[in-house]
């Protein structure tokens, strides 16, 4: 017999579900609030947008189909199944929290406030939810397929992410490390550490660092099967050096061989979920063998 499809809704605690976890009642936020001048309606209305849309979504799922909810501090330990469908409610920052957990699923992004979320990774509305839902199960959805980047040690941790990979310092200080390119060309470096980018990401942080580094490197487009690296802040000594400091990836990945304790390796700015990395380590970021699938 074959099981029902399965759909999963993800979702994060709203700003007010913070306060009132924080302070203990909704009036005590408030109270908090209003002695700093501040008001607690405007976390009280995305609250109210953000439950009305995930009401919305709950109730187009399939009377007969399966379904899952999780949220997004409890991605870790959740299971997805090969065949599951995953419907996004919120920002765009929480497709890329949840992207890192999936294998080419079909994603779904709602979002439940458009006058503050830009939309770019949940494009949609929450009325749309239950024909996205059905075309993706039908299989002849109109996907749009992002390039990921993946980590991968030589002890096995791995890590992807859709927008970039920071390799460094845990506080951004100086970590010194072997860089080696496909071609085979190596250095060792001082930096603040080094970012690995899709083209989902070269809008944000990546693009910083290139326009900082008043660099020519045309950046990736978001389906592109190409990343973009930087170095930040090389620092020249008589054992480090700064001649490998941007470049392309396509193929084959950088090689990074840690030579300081307590450097990190982390996706999308979750440094929470960080791959630990210790002296004489070896890390291989380049593009990663799944995709973000979103439908469009």
């Amino acid at each position: 017999m074959t099981l029902a499809p399965r759909v999963v809704i993800v979702h994060r605690r709203t700003e007010f579900d913070e306060a009132v976890a924080r302070h203990g009642t909704p009036g005590q936020a408030a109270f908090f609030l209003r002695s700093r001048g501040q008001s607690i309606a405007d976390l009280e209305h995305r609250h109210t947008l953000n439950q009305a849309a995930l009401t919305a979504v709950t109730a187009d799922v399939p009377v007969h189909w399966r379904r899952g909810r999780v949220e997004r501090r409890d991605l870790s330990r959740f299971s997805f199944e090969p065949e599951d469908v995953v419907v996004v409610v919120g920002q765009d920052g929480l497709v890329a929290n949840v992207a890192k957990y999936l294998d080419d699923h079909p994603v779904i992004g709602i979002n439940p406030d458009p006058e503050r979320n830009p939309g770019v990774l949940v494009p949609h509305s929450a009325d749309t939810a239950g024909a996205l839902m059905r075309a993706a199960v039908d299989g002849h959805p109109d996907v749009e397929c992002r390039t990921m980047v993946h980590a991968v040690t030589d002890d096995g941790q791995h890590l992807a992410a859709v927008n970039e990979i920071y390799v460094g310092h845990a506080g951004h200080q100086t970590g010194r490390y072997q860089l080696t390119l496909p071609d085979g060309r190596t250095e060792h470096q001082a930096s603040s550490g080094l970012i690995v980018a899709t083209g989902t990401g070269a809008t944000g942080w990546c693009r910083s660092i290139w326009g900082q580094c008043h660099s020519t490197m045309r950046l990736p487009a978001p389906a592109e099967p190409r990343l973009s690296w930087f170095v930040r802040e090389a620092w020249p000594s008589r054992v480090s050096g700064t001649t490998l400091t941007e470049g392309d990836l396509t193929h084959q990945g950088l090689v990074v061989a840690v030579e300081s304790e307590a450097l990190v390796a982390f996706g999308d700015g979750v440094d929470t979920d960080a791959l630990q990395l210790s002296w004489g380590q070896r890390l291989t970021v380049g593009l990663a063998p799944s995709h973000l699938r979103l439908l469009r």
